[in-house]
């Protein structure tokens, strides 16, 4: 549009040398150094002060000037601030002669620029002035008034016969939106130019000096003497109000008809907005002091703009913000509403207009309005994924990013897309329609590069006769404002999201502690019906030998897959230890860490395997223990396992030491159990061997039934069993002399517990089912030692323990809940005896507990 081409420094040899330092002949120019000695001046400065450069360079600027006119130089040097600072003096009898001049100060690279032009002779009042333009300004309803206004004063100020608001858009090509000018010269009004007409170092000028004027094009510049300094360096004229522009430029300007121009920058927020363009279609020069005017109208201008730009966005925002409450007030009482498109697509479109809505959340998808198909949508969204994170992105153009696009670009040819989630990421997505538009260039704005004299730079263009493109597969572009409240929703929607995540996790959190109150009650009431059944069993035996040998196997048993079932349900019905599982198996009948030796790497059954193995190694230690290596002081069991190459577990069980051993005539249940449950019940194998000096059995579980330690990470380890458990025969005489409270709401169980404490040697036994009936029994005969089942129906025993503590009764408690029992702080640290009772593990507590006592 304007000031076309700066050259570039680094090819100067090759252009015509006014263009590397050289000014209008409407002024002169002096480069002072630091000492204010005349460095340069221009090759005209005779014509308006009766001495040539060569009597000047090198010499004191008080050879040339008055001292007064010095002191007010210096005075205005010391004034600028910035780089890019420029200061005035107006109707200054610079030479004492009576000659007055208008002079403009800056600084280039060390040196003080002094420019003159022959003083107009007008002192209007120019605060009054703009104050005046600027009030025509506030008076304007909306932006196109605006414009228009600002246009006309300026072009009421200088006389152009054209004056444009020129505004850049996003891609730097730029548009007519405001003209006054006088009738019969056409009308620009609407063109669009493309972003070559002003390449960017020209844009990168416009920003930093203001003003630049042609006052004729066909004026001859006039070279800076001399053209370079010591260093080969031109001297840098960016700031310059005399400069001459690049021969590209002015022919440019005849190929429009142009013979003089004025350009004056719009900077809003300290970026090029815009200029105001000028033309006249003869040569002209407005007085320096109308264009300094003119210039602090543009600044004045830039000012209202801004501000008028701040109190649409401001107001835009605010509705934004209405939007984002009223949405999180939706949403806090019907969270469905987020994944209803059509409530969602009205709340959004309210603050930017859109024509469909498309909704992407955790693969799932839901449209409103005009949008693409579900398969486009999903090019989209993985498009949109590899755009940067957290950012709103916005397009008038999706055919340019998304390949096919065009195919739906009647339905959705832009887009602005609001992220609402990390990646995998969601997204809601506001469409819109193509909008099939012709735009007025003027020119061509796809015009081939064209070779000129100085190689392929840029050429002036020669046609500037309107030229219309017809726009296809673009939309109406997102603008700024309205990415920025995109913004605003996004957090206002992300927030809405992380607070329905926080309420499906605390959901989560208390389905999870639900599932554990549900498989610590589920585990309590299995070793309640276990205790039941051993009870009964061992309540109901005669006294025939026989019989009780047959009760002892049972119960044996039914303890196996007590255990088991406790170590399984430690980790609430997970994979368990098999190291754990031999222990609790060998305890029952070795005291001796040496007997029975495992060696292997950690390793976990699943709950399925567990059990069945509870019950094999149960077996297989109870036949041992009767008849083979552990039936003698000096008999073992090696016990170890491997896994193969897919992951089976290989179990080989070795006894040693022990009597000959032959293959049973009669095949028992527990035998039944060594061969077939394994292979029965997990899909696996059983061998065993009755080799004469040891019985020899290998197991092999599916790797199904199998896992690793997660936080094991090293080589096997052999491990030998600790000594735990204590002597079957006799049972220890540990209560004699005492007198014991059971309190259990289960008669068979609390029969089978009054049994046990009887076998330890209490002389008298008390027992209660409910926490009054315990209460009343203590207030009465205060027990000297007590076993309290802390689940009591619907209460628990916590009130006793509170009363045992105050009157410093030793007891102890008893649960099926295992690890899940929850105890008060004043008991934290009690003794737990886990469910079902039998005469080791009861023992073992109260042995604790009493010399604990003692000591």
């Amino acid at each position: 549009m304007d000031e076309h081409s700066i050259v570039d420094l680094t090819n100067c040899d090759r252009e015509p040398i006014h263009i590397l330092g050289a000014i209008q002949p409407i002024g002169f120019l002096l480069a002072l150094t630091a000492d204010w000695l005349v460095a340069r001046a221009s090759a005209n400065l005779a014509d308006f002060i009766g001495r040539t450069p060569e009597d000047v360079i090198g010499r004191p600027i008080a050879d040339l000037l008055p001292a007064s006119v010095i002191h007010d130089l210096r005075n205005r040097s010391a004034m600028l601030r910035g780089p890019d600072a420029i200061e005035r003096l107006f109707d200054c009898d610079l030479i004492g002669t009576g000659h007055r001049f208008d002079v403009a100060v800056h600084v280039s690279n060390g040196h003080v620029v002094i420019e003159c032009e022959p003083a107009s002779g007008e002192h209007g009042d120019a605060g009054g002035m703009v104050r005046s333009m600027i009030t025509r300004l506030d008076q304007c309803g909306d932006m196109a008034a605006f414009f228009k206004e600002g246009a006309r004063q300026v072009r009421a100020l200088i006389g152009f016969d054209r004056v444009m608001v020129y505004r850049f858009a996003a891609d730097q090509s730029g548009e007519v939106v405001a003209e006054a000018a006088r009738a019969g010269i056409g009308k620009f009004m609407g063109l669009r130019y493309p972003a070559s007409d002003i390449p960017v170092q020209a844009r990168e000028l416009y920003r930093r000096n203001l003003l630049r004027i042609i006052t004729d094009v066909n004026s001859v510049p006039v070279p800076i003497v001399p053209q370079r300094d010591a260093s080969g360096a031109p001297l840098d004229l960016s700031l310059s109000l005399l400069r001459a522009v690049s021969p590209i430029h002015i022919e440019y300007l005849k190929n429009m008809g142009v013979e003089a121009s004025l350009s004056i920058s719009i900077i809003v927020e300290g970026k090029l907005w815009g200029l105001f363009a000028c033309h006249h279609y003869a040569p002209r020069c407005p007085s320096f002091e109308r264009r300094s005017v003119s210039e602090l109208f543009a600044q004045m201008f830039a000012m209202r703009l801004e501000s008028r730009e701040r109190q649409l966005m401001v107001e835009y925002e605010r509705r934004a913000r209405d939007i984002s409450d009223q949405l999180l007030g939706a949403v806090a009482s019907d969270e469905t509403l987020l994944k209803d498109p059509d409530w969602l697509g009205d709340i959004l479109t309210n603050a930017i207009p859109a024509d469909g809505v498309g909704v992407w959340i955790a693969g799932n998808h839901a449209f409103s309005g005009v949008t693409p198909g579900i398969e486009d949508f999903r090019k989209i969204v993985r498009t949109l994924n590899t755009t940067a994170a957290g950012k709103v992105y916005a397009t008038d153009h999706i055919a340019g990013i998304v390949q096919g696009a065009e195919s739906f670009a009647s339905e959705a040819a832009g887009m602005l897309a609001i992220p609402i989630s990390r990646s995998p990421r969601d997204y809601v997505v506001l469409f819109r329609s193509e909008l099939v538009r012709s735009v007025r260039w003027a020119g061509d704005p796809q015009k081939p590069i064209v070779y000129g004299p100085n190689g392929p730079r840029l050429s002036p263009r020669e046609s500037f006769a309107e030229w219309k493109e017809l726009v296809q597969d673009k939309s109406q572009p997102f603008t700024p404002s309205e990415v920025r409240v995109a913004e605003t929703l996004r957090a206002t929607l992300i927030e809405v999201v992380l607070r329905l995540a926080d309420e499906a996790s605390a959901e989560r959190q208390q389905a999870g502690a639900r599932q554990e109150v549900l498989i610590a009650e589920l585990n309590h009431r299995v070793r309640n019906i276990l205790g039941v059944i051993r009870g009964l069993i061992r309540q109901s035996q005669p006294n025939e030998d026989a019989v009780k040998d047959f009760v002892r196997v049972i119960d044996g048993r039914v303890h196996a897959l007590a255990r088991a079932h406790n170590q399984i349900t430690d980790d609430h019905w997970g994979p368990a230890p098999m190291q754990a599982l031999i222990d609790a198996e060998a305890a029952a009948f070795v005291t001796e860490s040496e007997r029975v030796v495992s060696n292997g790497a950690p390793i976990l059954l699943n709950p399925q395997a567990y059990s069945t193995m509870a019950l094999v190694i149960h077996e297989l230690i109870t036949n041992s223990a009767k008849y083979g290596s552990l039936s003698v002081p000096e008999g073992r069991v090696d016990l170890s396992w491997t896994r193969n190459d897919a992951g089976d577990l290989l179990i080989d069980w070795r006894e040693t030491g022990g009597p000959m051993v032959k293959k049973p005539t009669r095949k028992g249940f527990g035998t039944t159990i060594i061969h077939r449950s394994v292979p029965y019940d997990l899909g696996g194998t059983a061998k065993v061997d009755y080799a004469g000096n040891g019985l020899e059995a290998s197991f092999r579980i599916p790797a199904r039934h199998v896992s690793e330690p997660k936080s094991f990470a090293g080589p096997a380890i052999k491990f030998a069993r600790p000594a735990i458990g204590h002597p079957q025969t006799p049972p220890p005489r540990l209560l004699v002399g005492h007198d014991v409270l059971v309190v259990e709401d289960s008669l068979i169980i609390a029969l089978d517990a009054e049994d046990i404490v009887g076998r330890l040697g209490a002389d008298t036994i008390s027992t209660a089912a409910t926490v009054d009936s315990a209460l009343e029994l203590i207030e009465a005969a205060r027990p000297t030692v007590a076993m309290l089942d802390i689940n009591l129906g619907d209460r628990n025993s916590f009130a006793i323990a509170d009363q045992l503590l105050e009157l410093g009764v030793p007891f102890v408690f008893a649960t099926g809940y295992g690890e899940q029992a929850q105890l008060p702080t004043d008991h934290q640290n009690r003794i737990v005896v886990q469910k079902p009772y039998t005469l080791e593990n009861i023992a073992r507590a109260l042995a604790e507990l009493l010399s604990v006592g003692e000591g």
